[in-house]
C-alpha cells in the first residue's frame, strides 16, 4: 500500500484492500457523520458493505444515498442532499462508485454548503463558502473524476451536462483499491477504460496543455495502453490496478489541461440517446485523432510511436467489443442520419470543443459524426 500527496494537496491511498482505511481516513479529516453517494450496483456487489464496515470500525455514522443514476441529473443531487438533511448535519461526504457517484457527491457538497441549485455553480469557482471535506473511492477503471474539481451534472429537463468546477469541491483524499473493481463486468471495464484512454490522449494535445499535464497524460497512456486488454478479465487485479492508477493520472491531466472534440461529440449522444459516456467518446475518437493530425501529428507520434494512434484505438475498441458505428449502438431510439446536423450543432457549443488543437466548425462536427455513423 502506498500513500502520497498529489501536486494539488490531494492525499492518495493506493493499494489492494485500502478501502479498509476508509474509517481511519474519515476520522483523520474530522468526520463522524458522513453521506455516502453511490448506486445500487455498488450495493449489490458488496462494496458499500465494505465501506460501511470500515466506517463502523471507527464508530462513524453513515447515511447512504444509493440511487445515483448512470448520468446524474440535478434530481440525483437534490435527492442526495435530502438524505443528508434528514438527520443531524453531516460533516464529510464520500463518493463511492464510478464517475456518476463521485460527481453526485461533489454536487451535493455544493448545495449542502453553499445553498441554491446546481445551475448556480455552472462554470468555475462559483462557490463562495467553504465546502465539506470529502473522499473519493472509484470502483471503475476510467472516469478520473476522483482527481478533478469538476462535477458533471445534467439538467433534469434538458439533460444538458453542466460542468460545475471549484477547487474546494475536489476530493481531499482518494482511495485507489483495485479489489473494488473485481466485480466490474467486462463491458463496463471496456467502456470506462476507453474513456480513460481518451482522457490521456485528448488532454495531451489540448490547447491548454503544459509540461505538467503532458507528463500526467503520457504516463497515463503508457499504463492504460499496456493494461487495457488484460484488465478486461476481472481476475487480473494487477492489470486493473494499473488501469486504476492510469485513470487517476489521466484525471490529473484533465485538471491541469482540458479535453477536446471527442468529448464534445460525446455529450450530445449521451444527452439525446443515453449512450454510455465512454462508448460515446470512443465512437468518434479515431476520427478526431485523424482530423487533428494535420496540426497535432507530431504530438500523437510522441505519445505513441509504435504505429498509427487512431488505428491503435480502433484495435482496442475491437478487443473490448465496443461499437464502431452509431448504428451499432444499443439505444432506445434509432439514430438516423438526419439527426447529424442537430448533433453537430450541439457538439459545436460544448465547452471542451474550444480546447481542441484544431479549431472546428459545425461542418467539421458533421463530418466526424458522418464518419462514425
Amino acid at each position: 500500500m502506498q500513500t502520497f500527496d498529489s501536486e494539488l494537496s490531494q492525499r492518495v491511498i493506493f493499494g489492494e484492500n485500502s478501502i479498509e482505511k476508509l474509517g481511519e481516513l474519515t476520522r483523520t479529516l474530522g468526520g463522524s457523520r458522513v453521506l455516502i453517494a453511490t448506486d445500487r450496483g455498488i450495493e449489490k456487489a458488496g462494496i458499500l458493505e465494505r465501506a460501511i464496515s470500515a466506517l463502523q470500525s471507527e464508530r462513524i455514522a453513515a447515511y447512504v444515498f444509493a440511487d445515483v443514476s448512470p448520468n446524474p441529473t440535478t434530481n440525483d443531487v437534490e435527492a442526495a442532499v435530502a438524505v443528508a438533511k434528514a438527520d443531524a448535519p453531516i460533516d464529510l461526504i464520500i463518493g463511492l462508485g464510478g464517475g456518476s457517484a463521485m460527481d453526485c457527491a461533489k454536487g451535493a457538497n455544493f448545495l449542502l454548503t453553499n445553498g441554491g441549485k446546481m445551475e448556480d455553480y455552472w462554470g468555475i469557482n462559483k462557490a463562495t463558502q467553504p465546502m465539506l471535506p470529502s473522499i473519493g473511492v472509484p470502483t471503475t477503471i476510467g472516469t478520473g473524476s476522483e482527481a478533478q474539481s469538476f462535477a458533471l451534472i445534467a439538467q433534469r429537463e434538458t439533460h444538458i451536462k453542466m460542468a460545475c468546477g471549484d477547487r474546494k469541491a475536489k476530493f481531499g483524499t482518494v482511495i485507489l483499491d483495485a479489489t473494488l473493481t473485481e466485480t466490474l463486468p467486462r463491458s463496463v471495464a471496456a467502456a470506462t477504460g476507453i474513456d480513460a484512454i481518451a482522457h490521456a490522449i485528448e488532454s495531451y494535445v489540448a490547447t491548454r496543455r503544459n509540461p505538467m499535464s503532458q507528463m500526467f497524460s503520457q504516463h497515463a497512456w503508457q499504463l492504460l495502453n499496456a493494461n487495457f486488454e488484460a484488465a478486461l478479465e476481472s481476475k487480473n487485479v494487477a492489470a486493473r490496478s494499473n488501469m486504476l492508477f492510469g485513470a487517476y493520472l489521466a484525471g490529473l491531466a484533465i485538471e491541469n489541461s482540458m479535453l477536446g472534440a471527442a468529448h464534445a461529440c460525446a455529450n450530445p449522444l449521451t444527452a439525446r440517446y443515453n449512450i454510455t459516456h465512454g462508448i460515446a467518446v470512443a465512437l468518434t475518437l479515431p476520427y478526431v485523432i485523424r482530423f487533428n493530425s494535420a496540426v497535432a501529428g507530431e504530438l500523437y507520434h510522441g505519445l505513441f510511436s509504435d504505429g498509427d494512434l487512431a488505428d491503435r484505438i480502433v484495435a482496442l475498441k475491437q478487443t473490448g467489443d465496443l461499437p464502431n458505428t452509431l448504428r451499432e449502438c444499443d439505444v432506445q431510439y434509432t439514430i438516423e442520419k438526419t439527426d447529424i446536423p442537430t448533433l453537430a450543432k450541439e457538439a459545436s457549443i460544448q465547452w471542451t470543443a474550444q480546447f481542441n488543437p484544431r479549431p472546428l466548425n459545425i461542418q467539421d462536427f458533421t463530418k466526424l459524426y458522418e464518419a462514425a455513423y
